[in-house]
């Protein structure tokens, strides 16, 4: 097509883009009810808010509202795969509050947030079509929340709806339903207080011919049968949710747009770029001597070849390299459907070489080293006071009920992991890895006195890191003296399929512990995390357009046989928690204090607590009115602590006073509430109110002719029971005042 023609037709593309969005602002409200099958509905309504938008939709479940809206570009984008951006908000005004930053208003994303972004993202992505290039924007802004109906589901189904009503090239719409498990019955669309009673967590999306498109939740060590059951009920449930959308599509959606795809090669130049790489690709992929570095040089000095060679023809280098890397994709995937065996020499069930080993560093209170072929992943435990604990935000507090996190793990990849040069800093990966990595163990750990915090860090990465996460964990945490219940793995299951006509899995292989180039050239990675006896984390990330539950069922199979041959391996380096305690383990005690005794503790506005962090790192935080609980980083620093508050404590010697005994006291300062006294000279000074000093209702001390030095007669009543307070008083040792004679007047 000449370049003038092109821009002719993007002018037009353009033209019709914007009448399409003006005329959709007069369009009709549109609204359907979707009944599930335990009684819950969901309402969907469309054509009310953010009408410039090229689609909107408003999904309620509940009294939890969310808003989907998506706009995409006219224009082509440069890149050659989709650009898509997904933004989940979560409004503190939804919930009827403000927020409690500086500021008053939304910051940067939460970590609430991002993961539900995530989820929705990858719902929704392997429905585009392949070609389509467009930068696409789905933005979900929550409206209303409730404390019973958590908001990711609601939020997936309304950007489904969105994209099916919108003019934008989708191939869903797809439903998205979370079961609960509550005594072995499973629960549709859980509460939050279902969630907190339920062993499962799990969402499901699927599509309207039972093809699994997304799944991700948690459990608390969910037998495989039970967890297979549940993603059967999901992907039925979410029939309902589909033929809602499909039917507000039909009434009220618009007519998907057309839009331009790049030319495709001339069929010379494809059999061109076949023949010269083809015998040399199989090559590279059959040497199973080849690890991740030299298979990736040797693919990119290949490519090279191939494009240098047809460098003389008038098509772009990128359309170029963009077709070596189809016909490497499709090679790749023919090898293993031809011989069944991988690129690094594995059967298909196979696992890579695995090497563990812990208590790397003595300063650590738990440490270990995970291998998995070249994925290799250091994990650390820190143990730390219990105010330590990650707090959580209003918002996520009222949709997920938790307040604080007293266990939780932080995964870093850094890029030397991969050899490449990048900036530092946790991005969306990042929490998403971290997040299913904290899930798969989460189930484990027993409840502890301390703030446990586990790091992940990946020192190389070719496939599976957050699943190495899991299994490095679990090491690390034995090695700190954590009694888990079981150890726990993980690993990530692998897929190369071939369509049929529909465009639906005809033929497929499942490849066991997924390598980075596997991960690449496949069709899913499917991570499993668990015990040997049941699964506690699980998520998802299909490629094309639906799975059938054939497969996913088989997969869960591969991945619990696997897991449990991880285990034994993990067992030859440390079968249980490591006993006996390290010089640096902390220490946890408690102290009890007099009422009368606590401001020696705490000293003038906390000054003796600060010092004594500052200086021995020691924490002593109020547990009731008379007793403290004092946590210290190693025995070391409680001895010292001990010491210091055994000082402070006995620094004043109060000689012992008789209750109701009448004692000379001597003024040592005048304020307007009263006087303060002494008894003695090591006494601390106690406050003699004005109501305590005369029979009158006196204003200031003075009109007594009471000043500094003076010595008054008083009498003592006790400690107050809740400030601890010498009680004094002097109006009970003087006379009251004579009574006034009126006379009444007869008159």
């Amino acid at each position: 097509m000449l370049p003038k023609n092109r821009i002719i037709l993007s002018k037009l593309r353009r033209r019709y883009l914007y009448m399409n969005r003006l005329l959709s602002t007069q369009s009709s409200v549109g609204e359907v009810d979707i009944p599930f099958s335990n009684g819950t509905v969901l309402k969907l309504s469309t054509g009310r808010y953010a009408r410039f938008a090229d689609g909107a939709c408003v999904a309620t479940l509940g009294n939890t509202s969310v808003l989907s809206t998506v706009v995409s570009n006219a224009k082509q984008s440069s890149s050659n795969f989709l650009p898509l951006v997904v933004d989940y908000r979560q409004k503190a005004a939804a919930a009827g509050r403000i927020p409690t930053n500086f500021l008053r208003r939304e910051l940067g994303p939460t970590e609430r947030e991002i993961l539900t972004s995530r989820l929705i993202d990858r719902s929704l992505r392997p429905l585009f079509p392949q070609n389509y290039h467009y930068d696409t924007q789905i933005v979900c802004n929550m409206l209303a929340v409730d404390s019973m109906n958590p908001p990711e589901t609601v939020a997936i189904n309304a950007a489904s709806a969105t994209l099916a009503v919108s003019d934008v090239p989708w191939n869903g719409p797809i439903g998205a339903v979370r079961i609960g498990q509550i005594e072995n019955e499973l629960i549709i669309n859980p509460t939050r207080r279902d969630l907190e009673k339920s062993t499962l967590n799990l969402i499901v999306a699927a599509t309207a011919s039972n093809l699994v498109v997304m799944m991700e939740g948690f459990a608390q060590d969910i037998l495989q049968q039970d967890l297979l059951k549940a993603i059967k009920l999901g992907t039925k449930e979410a029939q309902h949710v589909v033929r809602g959308i499909e039917k507000l599509q039909k009434n009220h959606g618009k007519m998907k747009r057309e839009y331009e795809t790049l030319v495709p090669l001339e069929q010379s130049i494809v059999e061109s770029i076949k023949t010269l790489s083809t015998m040399k690709i199989r090559e590279i992929l059959s040497d199973s001597t080849h690890d991740k570095t030299s298979r990736d040089l040797a693919i990119q000095e290949l490519r090279n070849t191939v494009l240098n060679q047809l460098r003389d023809t008038e098509v772009d280098v990128n359309q170029l390299q963009d077709c070596f890397n189809a016909h490497l994709r499709q090679t790749f995937r023919d090898m293993i459907f031809e011989t069944d065996t991988r690129c690094d020499g594995r059967h298909l069930d196979d696992l890579r070489k695995i090497s563990c080993d812990v208590s790397l560093y003595e300063p650590l209170h738990g440490s270990a080293l995970f291998q998995r072929g070249q994925t290799q992943v250091l994990c650390t435990v820190a143990f730390d006071s219990p105010e330590s604990a990650m707090k959580m935000d209003p918002l996520t507090m009222i949709t997920s009920g938790v307040k604080e996190k007293s266990f939780f793990l932080h995964y870093e990849f850094p890029s030397y992991a991969t050899g490449e040069v990048g900036r530092g800093g946790a991005g969306r990966r990042e929490a998403g890895h971290g997040a299913l990595a904290e899930r798969g163990l989460l189930p484990v750990v027993p409840d502890q006195p301390y703030t446990v915090r586990l790091t992940a860090e990946v020192l190389e990465s070719n496939g599976s890191s957050s699943m190495a996460s899991v299994c490095g964990g679990s090491l690390a945490l034995m090695d700190a003296g954590v009694a888990l219940s079981s150890p726990a793995a993980g690993v990530a299951i692998g897929l190369v399929s071939r369509p049929d006509e529909r465009g639906h899995v005809a033929d497929y292989r499942i490849l066991t512990d997924l390598l980075g180039i596997e991960d690449y050239m496949g069709d899913m990675d499917f991570k499993v995390a668990g015990t040997k006896k049941g699964i506690t984390a699980l998520q998802a990330d299909v490629k094309i357009p639906g799975l059938p539950l054939k497969v996913v069922m088989e997969s869960v199979q591969k991945a619990c046989d696997a897991k449990s041959k991880i285990i034994d391996i993990m067992n030859q380096c440390i079968n249980k928690p490591r006993e006996g305690r390290k010089e640096n383990m902390p220490v946890i005690e408690e102290l009890e204090v007099e009422v009368h005794k606590r401001p020696k503790l705490v000293g003038i506005a906390g000054s003796n607590l600060k010092k004594l962090y500052v200086e021995t790192g020691v924490q002593i935080s109020p547990i009731n009115d008379t007793k403290y609980s004092v946590f210290a980083p190693s025995q070391a620093a409680m001895d010292e602590a001990r010491a210091r508050i055994a000082a402070w404590l006995s620094a004043e010697r109060t000689p012992e006073l008789e209750f109701g005994a009448v004692y000379t006291a001597r003024v040592v300062e005048v304020r307007d509430a009263g006087v303060l006294v002494t008894l003695h000279g090591d006494m601390r000074p106690a406050l003699v109110h004005n109501s305590q000093l005369d029979h009158r209702k006196i204003m200031h001390p003075s009109v007594l002719g009471l000043e500094v030095g003076s010595e008054i007669q008083v009498k003592y009543f006790g400690r107050d029971p809740v400030s601890g307070q010498v009680r004094l008083s002097r109006k009970v040792l003087t006379s009251p005042p004579p009574g006034i004679v009126r006379k009444l007047d007869k008159s």
